[in-house]
């Protein structure tokens, strides 16, 4: 299965995430799943990137050519897909993808995991999405989630659109178990 992962490029970060991102690689590659993920060399992306191909697992990296020319895009990807911009980095990890699992993260991984909501809220896509929960990161998110159903602005159940997980195990369990609904 190719998993999305979203995840920061920022390498100041607590290094639990790091803990964090490291597990997910090498649990990634001993499932046997291939990692699809934004490309660099920097932060959770390069840890994740560099645990996978430690435990012996397939990368597939999607970077914008501004990023490979501010060399931070990770070389050693078994596949390393330049896009000529986000948008179609975001296209081409979406199309390359079976499922997605999002790390805490900033406004990158915000954007990413909101713009698959959306695409699952209008129908459009059909694949599950899992928020790594880690110690509760996502909650104020959700708490916001809920605050725009209660106003009426979302009637789609956010159950149907992302799995908060509060372990890899977990969110493992979810994917494993997800079925499309047509």
């Amino acid at each position: 299965m190719n998993i999305c992962v979203y995840c920061s490029s920022s390498n100041t970060i607590d290094p639990k995430y790091f803990i964090l991102a490291e597990s997910l690689g090498g649990h990634l590659a001993s499932r046997g799943d291939t990692l699809v993920y934004g490309g660099a060399s920097v932060g959770l992306m390069g840890a994740i990137a560099r645990s996978v191909h430690a435990a012996g697992g397939r990368v597939i990296g999607v970077i914008p050519q501004a990023l490979v020319d501010r060399e931070v895009a990770y070389h050693n990807a078994d596949e390393l897909v330049v896009t000529p911009n986000m948008r179609e980095r975001k296209a081409t990890m979406e199309a390359r993808s079976d499922a997605f699992l999002a790390l805490p993260g900033g406004i990158g991984t915000l954007e990413e995991v909101t713009e698959i909501m959306v695409g699952k809220h209008l129908r459009l896509l059909d694949k599950p999405l899992v928020l790594l929960d880690l110690e509760g990161f996502y909650q104020p998110l959700l708490a916001l989630f809920e605050q725009m159903r209660a106003a009426q602005f979302v009637q789609t159940p956010f159950e149907k659109m992302f799995h908060l997980a509060p372990t890899l195990d977990a969110a493992f369990e979810y994917i494993d178990a997800y079925r499309p609904s047509v």
